[in-house]
Formats: structure tokens, sequence, C-alpha cells
């Protein structure tokens, strides 16, 4: 419900910039959660290959490991 004209959130009422008026304030939160993801997935990847676990048998990339190795 409208006060006195205003909302409470300044959305335009038009759906053609209702993308952008959407994607605007949730930029920071998409930009972290990119760069988040990104360095989650390297960690992970430092930690499938590191020498502890590169040799164990329940490595799932195991294999790949290996056969990289052998390159």
């Amino acid at each position: 419900m409208a006060f006195l004209g205003l909302r409470k959130w300044s959305t335009p009422a038009c759906p053609i910039s209702c993308a952008t008026s959407v994607l605007r304030p949730m930029a920071p939160f998409l930009a972290a959660s990119a760069v988040t993801f990104y360095l989650v997935s390297k960690m992970q990847e430092m930690g499938v290959r590191s020498e502890a676990y590169a040799k164990d048998p329940k490595n799932p990339y195991g294999a790949q490991i290996a056969k990289e190795a052998h390159h």
C-alpha cells in the first residue's frame, strides 16, 4: 500500500526495467558469491591434489591425478 503516493522500495512500475532494479542492489552479493565459489573451488582443487590425499584410494580424482603425474 502506498503512503502519500510513495512506495516502500523505489521499484519502477514499468516491467521493462524491473530486471535492472532487482539486479542493481544485488550486484555486490552476486559478485561476492562468484568470488567465494571460485576461491572455494580452487581450495578444493589444491586439497585434492595435495601429497597427503593424492594417493589415497578414497580420492575420486586419484586415477586422474596419477595419469597426469606420469606425463
